[in-house]
Parts: structure tokens; C-alpha cells; sequence
């Protein structure tokens, strides 16, 4: 999963109605792999996992949820606490063009809701799926500070998520865009097997209380919004 470095100001300007970008949760594979690594690999993996707020998860509105990013085991933890067996809800993921990739790898993503994105010159059409899928009230993840980084703090965040969604609501007044902040601690800074994880869950934040005629400044703002939280959450 990766965040995006910098977006356009308008996204709408300039859609594009060919080439354009598919996500998809495959019912059986779902149901078969998430029942799968939440009650046994997670489990036998880690020591004890503890997850804190499931109860702010929004279950219908359309959500980006923004992990601290520690660890490639992340996904799964994220999976494991917010995912359709903790709130009913399917996750979509926006995931780097070398996991797609993948033979095996990307094609379990490809079909777990994951698309892909190029890290390097990021396009409009994995900026245009994003915001295509929060306009169907989707739950999308992205990680907020862009790779993984091993230290304890909250490192500075990407406008990303911002930007996407700010633009959702402003394409859709009413939309009620969320942003889910989701603190991911490990015990050990390589999780390792006996590892414990605690994952706290923040109340959302809500994308139109920063909505303003300056989408530039409305994206410094959400942005630093998104990061005080996190910081609180990592630091309880």
C-alpha cells in the first residue's frame, strides 16, 4: 500500500473514460482467506493482538482508513481490525505496482480488493479509482506516511489522502467522508513470531468540517488534523 507524494489540485479536470482501473473482492476468496488469518496465521504468529475502538469504524459512509505503516505485516493487521469480519465491511487497497506484480502475491491482492498504483509517477487513474470508489461509499486503505519507517513516532504525513478526499466531498456535497486514523504498535521493532500488537482506532475525522474554497489549505489542514491524532493515539 502506498500514499501518494503530491496530486493535481483539480482531479475532475481530467478524467480519464478509457484505460481506466478496476478493484475487485472475490466473494469465495474472501470468505475462505479472511476466516483463514484472523483465527489462525494472525494468531499463531503474533503473541497477543489487542484492538481498541472498533466501535468508531463508520459502517456505512465512505471511508479512507490511514494506518501508521511499521511493518509489511500491516495489511493483515489492518485486516484483522477493521476488515468484514470485525465491522462487515470489504477493504480496498491501493498497492504498489511491484506487489501486483507478483505471480501468486498480486494475484491474492488483485482479488482481496487491492489496485495498484506506480510510487514512482503516480497516474490519474489510481487517483480517479480511489475517488470512484469512495463515491460508492467503499472503505479504502492507505497509509498516510507513505513507506514503512521502524521508529516510534509519527513521521510526516503525505496530502494524498487529503486531497482524494476532499475531492470526493466536493464532487458530492452530503457525501460524509471519513477519515478512520489507526495506530499499529508492535512490541518488537522487526515483528518477529510472539510478537504482540496493540491497534488502536481513533473516532473518524470528518472530511467536511475542512472543506474550504482553498483546496490547498483544506489539505494542510485535514492533513495535520490526521496527524495530531495518530501522534495522540500512538502515544496513549
Amino acid at each position: 500500500m502506498i500514499e501518494l507524494n503530491s496530486l493535481p489540485v483539480r482531479l475532475t479536470q481530467s478524467k480519464q473514460t478509457t484505460d481506466s482501473l478496476n478493484s475487485r473482492v472475490t466473494p469465495i476468496l474472501a470468505n475462505l482467506l479472511y476466516p483463514l488469518g484472523c483465527y489462525l496465521v494472525l494468531p499463531l504468529y503474533f503473541g497477543k493482538i489487542n484492538v481498541v475502538g472498533r466501535e468508531n469504524i463508520p459502517q456505512t459512509e465512505p471511508v479512507i482508513v490511514a494506518p501508521t505503516h511499521r511493518s509489511y505485516w500491516d495489511a493483515l493487521i489492518v485486516a484483522y481490525a477493521v476488515g468484514r469480519l470485525a465491522s462487515g465491511r470489504d477493504l480496498r487497497f491501493m498497492t504498489s505496482e511491484d506487489h501486483i506484480r507478483a505471480p501468486i502475491k498480486g494475484w491474492l491482492i488483485r482479488n482481496l480488493g487491492g489496485f495498484p498504483v506506480d510510487t514512482k509517477h503516480p497516474g490519474r487513474r489510481s487517483i480517479r479509482h480511489s475517488i470512484e470508489l469512495l463515491s460508492n461509499s467503499e472503505m479504502l486503505v492507505m497509509f498516510p506516511e507513505g513507506g514503512i519507517f521502524r521508529n516510534q513516532k509519527i513521521n510526516s504525513l503525505k496530502r494524498g489522502i487529503a486531497h482524494i478526499a476532499l475531492e470526493v466531498e466536493s464532487e458530492q456535497p452530503g457525501s460524509n467522508v471519513k477519515i478512520l486514523p489507526v495506530s499499529i504498535k508492535y512490541s518488537q521493532t522487526y515483528p518477529s513470531w510472539g510478537t504482540d500488537v496493540t491497534v488502536k482506532i481513533a473516532s473518524p475525522l470528518n472530511v467536511v468540517n475542512y472543506l474550504s474554497n482553498s483546496l490547498r489549505q483544506s489539505s494542510q489542514q485535514l492533513t495535520l488534523a490526521l496527524k495530531n491524532t495518530l501522534q495522540e493515539l500512538h502515544e496513549e
